[in-house]
């Protein structure tokens, strides 16, 4: 990668964790590979879909990962934006000093 890499981070509602990554696994062009994880979502503008949620009082939601150059994020966020308009994705990109794998 010689362009400057980013961390895309995605927050992803339970209901829609399977759909969006198996769009992500499509994207071979763009990204080799991801990491999810479970979280839960609190605050005001966080949406309680499930009977349950609501008593537990947060969402459950999967956190999605990924290391990518900063081109390619912006054009997966711009095919997220359309495959997934309307979902409330929350996302954000960080820069990344260093990765790498060690073998």
């Amino acid at each position: 990668m010689t362009e400057q890499p980013v961390c895309l981070t995605l927050i992803v509602p339970r209901q829609l964790r399977d759909e969006v990554f198996d769009y992500l696994t499509g994207q071979a062009d763009l990204i080799s590979g991801f990491s999810g994880s479970h979280g839960t979502g609190h605050g005001a503008d966080v949406r309680l879909h499930t009977a349950a949620e609501r008593v537990k009082g947060h969402a459950d939601q999967a956190i999605v990962q990924v290391i990518l150059a900063r081109s390619d994020a912006s054009g997966l966020l711009e095919g997220l934006r359309v495959s997934f308009a309307g979902t409330r994705l929350v996302y954000w990109t960080t820069p990344v000093a260093e990765f790498g794998r060690i073998d």
